[in-house]
């Protein structure tokens, strides 16, 4: 019954193959450069091809992908000049987006800030660099969130989908952790503090410091 109600066609069609390859995107079950074949991935979504391309094209005008003139598609590669660009301009909307949060949060959101900070702190001390990454994601996550600047989130959401390979890579490098940890714990104390001017800094000061490490 499941087969049978998946859309094969029109706009929901092409809105699977938009969500599944983005999200195998994200999630690094697809890497970059790897070659994306429309038949395959129209097999394996039960659409149509042209449903497919449609997904295709829309990705391609986030970042995700690129097309290839008579040479199909692939998964974009970023490279590290360009992934320092790309956190450069992230570092002025997540300053945005902490500062909003510092002035916008309510007391059970920024309750929920320490949380994440405590569960950070005991990530790092575990040695689990994965947990780590996933909720250093999760606090940006939060931030943006908490912020209520959709405009900024928006923005923030397409630059950071083209860094998951730049990012999880510099989750896993040795003492990363460690050095970033400190950087977020101030983040979060800024924003609990509702000091905007102290929450702007924390996060420039830690986007400074990952820019750094990507040219490491």
């Amino acid at each position: 019954m499941a087969n049978e109600a998946r859309p094969g066609t029109g706009e929901q069609a092409k809105q699977l193959a938009l969500a599944k390859l983005r999200q195998a995107i994200l999630r690094g079950e697809m890497a970059p450069a790897q070659r994306l074949v429309e038949n395959e991935l129209a097999e394996q979504f039960g659409v149509t091809r042209a449903s497919v391309r449609a997904a295709l094209i829309d990705l391609a005008s986030e970042g995700l992908v690129e097309r290839i003139p008579n040479r199909g598609s692939r998964v974009r590669v970023v490279t590290v000049e360009e992934a320092v660009a790309i956190t450069e301009c992230r570092m002025v909307l997540e300053a945005l987006c902490a500062a909003k949060a510092a002035v916008e949060a309510s007391d059970e959101q920024l309750a929920q800030l320490a949380e994440l900070g405590e569960a950070m702190s005991k990530a790092v001390a575990d040695g689990e660099p994965v947990t780590y990454s996933e909720l250093n994601n999760e606090l940006h996550s939060r931030i943006r969130e908490f912020s209520g600047q959709q405009v900024a989130v928006g923005l923030l959401e397409r630059l950071n989908a083209q860094l998951v390979k730049h990012r999880f890579q510099l989750a896993l490098r040795p003492g990363r952790p460690q050095q970033s940890l400190g950087e977020h714990l101030a983040v979060i104390e800024a924003i609990r503090a509702r000091d905007p001017r102290a929450a702007e800094h924390a996060v420039r000061a830690h986007l400074g410091s990952v820019i750094e490490a990507y040219r490491d």
